[in-house]
């Protein structure tokens, strides 16, 4: 061990002058001064004594001769104390000199035997800190070269196993092993890829093989995130459940790290491996060790699985040879066969030949009948391109033979017609051999429309047609004959049978058809009001004017007019609702006006007695309303005991089958959010039921729990609504949250049937589940209904929850018109979670309504806020 330093001591003073040399200089000045002072005496001639000695000091001289003598040796003793001192530095500087070069020469040696960490090593110069930087960099290169070579060497042993193998799943046992072995490891894993899951197919601990059947999807925990990210974790901090829940390890001692590596061929995954130590902390060359293997492994793994693959197909093949084999000896017999059909054809030829002239001349002729016939043919293939059309088609429609024009040129045809036609090549080209009728209008030459008639057959399994043929002929005057049928027919049959007036009026004011109810209103036969003016006829003023009006009216606007009219009808006045009918022709020209007067007498004395009932309803309903708000806190009564708070209620009819309730008892404040079966009158009435059972409950009893407030009202609403008795059928009852508060514990209990309470504590949201049943309803016979769920919460200063009906969430708008959803009013919580109660209110409100935009509202929706 070298010393830190090396001290010399030093001695600079004259105190440190041995004592006996002292005494001796003394002596010495004392007696060289009484020699000189003798001199001076006897050179007086006087006696030596002490007198004297004093006399002769009064002289100058004598001073100057003491200063002298004590001067010299003082000088002497001066001059070589510094040489002694100086002398001495220069040996201690040698000693020193010496003293670094066996350190330095030490730590030279140490580091030739690679022993310098052995030593309490000191920077004492520039040549040892020289040295101490050679030894930290020689010691950095070997410790480098060993873990390069224990890579090396590692690599090729793991290599070694792979090329040993030719199974995957006897590779995979071997090599985890192998790679525990070497590495010092506990435990290691191999996960095989299989459809997006990790097959573990190998597992090794404790010296032994484990048998592990574990399967992790891609993704899913630490190995499932190594497989999705293709990228290395290194763990040192191990929870405690993670080998039972995720990795699948076992082992009767925990690691301490873990490696989870992709093994991979070309960035293309293989599967995963997942090593285990016992170990805190694992060298950066076993890490990076273990994450060259996994290109290593992958590869090896991706090459057993082609020669796996190779194999499959070389028995394939030898099967397939085996198979050729045996059809060639059938081809064989095939040939004979065809050398005698190929005879057979020859003779068959001849008579081709023959037939051939014979279908020459069948052509002629069907080309001239094709010419003059009364429709014409197309055919079109599979894409709807013209195969086919026969000559007659633009003596058909009108067209000279120097005309570019085809029968269904999309360019001729009416919007509805080109619709009708694709719709009928559809139809066709989706049922094979099918056959379809469609009717269309086509434009002729000059401009005119005319109706065709098309029959479509799909013939395209057909080998002589290979196509859709289409047989189409003009029915323009058919169509108009049809029309002219049907019409008078319609109108015939409904205007003498119909219960109102109807009048046909030509643009010159003369009536051209009359029903038979306008003869029994006028009480005139119908021929006579036939060819006369509406003037000339014996009916009410009023109606006359109305027709006038109308006539005059239509001819400029040429629209319809609806009015109501009251006219006399003997000595009754009648109401009647006249519509005006423009009639164009084809040509788009106004041909008549058509009057139809329905009696609307007996529908007018029924709305008014509608609107009498309603106004009676209305008036019944809003008492209602008032006395349900009379009854129920509103959000000054609720803001009296928590300030902080809101409510937020919106009926959806005028009175409402939701409702909130609050009552104070001791220390205890009960609040609910009540949602009743249905909306309106019957939701109101079942409010009231809920209303009076809540109170009746919390008044007829001491500090209940939330949750038996709730069991006892599921019991009270069944026998109000005899729900309990047998034949029952009534499903009707509510859902509600509710909450007992007392301010004095800070503690808050939560029931709910059906509905949640969502809740926020230092900006944390947190949801608390009702229980899974209602309130009232028919019970089950054979199945025990368990008691409501009991929530205690001991709240603190600032936390703020909401309790809600279904009203709020269910409400449809938004774009898609979709339910607003839980989910959106969790996010809008946690989102401000921070905020004040009052910017909570706001919110709600204005995304309700956003929401809603132009729906109409479909339940009645209440919302509770409060801050504690």
């Amino acid at each position: 061990m070298i010393k830190n330093s090396l001290k010399v001591k030093k001695y600079f003073s004259l105190s440190k002058i041995k004592e006996k040399e002292w005494y001796l200089l003394v002596l010495s000045l004392i007696l060289c001064l009484l020699i000189i002072w003798a001199g001076f005496i006897a050179f007086k001639g006087e006696a030596f004594n002490l007198r004297n000695i004093l006399s002769i000091h009064t002289s100058p001289l004598v001073w100057f001769v003491n200063l002298l003598v004590l001067s010299i040796p003082t000088s002497v003793i001066y001059f070589f104390n510094y040489f002694n001192i100086h002398r001495q530095k220069l040996i201690n500087q040698v000693r020193e000199l010496q003293q670094n070069n066996i350190y330095n020469i030490e730590i030279a040696e140490k580091i030739r035997n690679g022993e310098l960490d052995e030593m309490n090593v000191e920077s004492i110069g520039k040549l040892s800190d020289t040295l101490l930087n050679l030894g930290t960099s020689l010691k950095t290169s070997r410790e480098k070269e060993d873990n390069e070579n224990w890579v090396t060497q590692g690599k090729e042993l793991i290599s070694d196993i792979l090329r040993s193998h030719q199974k995957v799943t006897d590779l995979a046992v071997d090599v985890i092993r192998g790679i525990i072995e070497y590495t010092g490891a506990i435990q290691g894993s191999l996960f095989l890829l299989e459809d997006n899951h990790l097959k573990n197919i190998a597992t090794y601990a404790y010296n032994r093989r484990r048998y592990e059947r574990q399967t992790i999807p891609v993704g899913k925990g630490l190995i499932g995130a190594v497989a999705y990210e293709k990228e290395m974790i290194y763990r040192t901090e191990i929870p405690e459940e993670y080998y039972t829940i995720t990795s699948g390890l076992l082992g009767e001692q925990k690691p301490k790290s873990i490696i989870i590596i992709p093994i991979s061929q070309e960035e293309e995954l293989q599967g995963v491996m997942e090593i285990a130590f016992i170990k805190n902390a694992i060298p950066k060359h076993v890490i990076s060790f273990v994450e060259e293997l996994g290109g290593i492994i992958g590869r090896t793994i991706y090459n057993l699985k082609i020669n796996q693959k190779t194999e499959e197909l070389l028995a394939e093949s030898q099967q397939m040879t085996v198979t050729l084999k045996e059809n060639e000896k059938q081809l064989q017999a095939n040939a004979v066969e065809m050398m005698e059909a190929q005879e057979e054809l020859e003779k068959s030829n001849k008579l081709l030949e023959t037939q051939i002239q014979e279908v020459e001349h069948a052509q002629q002729r069907l080309e001239a009948l094709l010419t003059n016939a009364s429709e014409f043919i197309s055919i079109y293939d599979e894409n709807q391109r013209l195969v086919f059309e026969s000559p007659s088609v633009k003596r058909i429609l009108g067209y000279n033979d120097e005309d570019d024009v085809v029968g269904m040129d999309t360019d001729l045809l009416t919007p509805k017609g080109y619709k009708t036609i694709n719709n009928l090549f559809q139809f066709l080209l989706e049922t094979p051999g099918g056959v379809q009728t469609a009717q269309y209008t086509y434009l002729k030459k000059n401009g005119k429309k005319m109706f065709l008639e098309t029959k479509g057959t799909n013939l395209l399994h057909d080998p002589a047609i290979k196509g859709i043929i289409f047989n189409t002929q003009d029915i323009t005057e058919r169509k108009r004959a049809e029309k002219e049928e049907r019409m008078k027919s319609k109108m015939q049959s409904l205007s003498e049978n119909s219960p109102d007036m109807i009048i046909r009026i030509n643009t010159n004011g003369k009536l051209v058809y009359v029903n038979p109810r306008v003869s029994e209103f006028i009480g005139t036969p119908t021929d006579e009001i036939i060819k006369n003016r509406i003037t000339d006829l014996e009916i009410d003023q009023r109606f006359i004017d109305y027709v006038l009006e109308s006539l005059s009216k239509i001819r400029d606007e040429q629209i319809q007019i609806i009015s109501e009219v009251e006219v006399t009808s003997g000595e009754e006045n009648r109401v009647m609702e006249i519509k005006a009918i423009p009639e164009f022709s084809e040509e788009k020209e106004l041909e008549s006006i058509l009057f139809v007067a329905h009696d609307m007498t007996e529908l007018k004395k029924i709305e008014a007695e509608i609107k009498e009932k309603n106004k009676k309803i209305s008036d019944s309903i809003n008492y209602a309303q008032r006395i349900q708000t009379a009854i129920l806190p509103d959000t000054k009564i609720l803001q009296r005991y928590f300030p902080r708070s809101f409510m937020f209620y919106r009926p959806k009819d005028v009175v409402s089958g939701d409702f909130p309730w609050l009552i104070k008892k001791d220390n205890y404040f009960y609040i609910a959010a009540v949602d009743c079966t249905g909306h309106g009158v019957p939701g109101a009435l079942l409010s009231f039921i809920g209303f009076f059972l809540l109170n009746n409950i919390i008044n007829a009893s001491d500090d209940l729990t939330a949750a038996e407030v709730l069991d006892n009202l599921h019991l009270d609403v069944r026998r109000t609504l005899r729900q309990d008795q047998e034949g029952a059928n009534g499903r009707d009852g509510m859902d509600l949250a509710l909450v007992k508060i007392d301010l004095e514990s800070n503690e808050l209990q939560y029931s709910g049937a059906h509905n949640p309470l969502y809740y926020l504590t230092e900006g944390e949201f947190i949801e608390y589940k009702g229980s899974r049943k209602g309130i009232g309803g028919i019970p089950l016979a054979k199945k025990k209904e368990k008691d409501f769920e009991n929530h205690v919460i001991k709240y603190k200063k600032g936390d703020k929850f909401f309790i809600f009906s279904d009203g709020y969430p269910d409400q449809v708008g938004g774009e898609n018109g979709r339910k607003y959803q839980s989910k959106r009013m969790r996010e809008l919580i946690e989102r401000d979670a921070t905020e004040s109660m009052a910017h909570h209110a706001q919110e709600f409100s204005n995304q309700f309504y956003e929401w809603m935009g132009e729906f109409k509202q479909v339940d009645d929706v209440l919302l509770i806020g409060i801050e504690l």
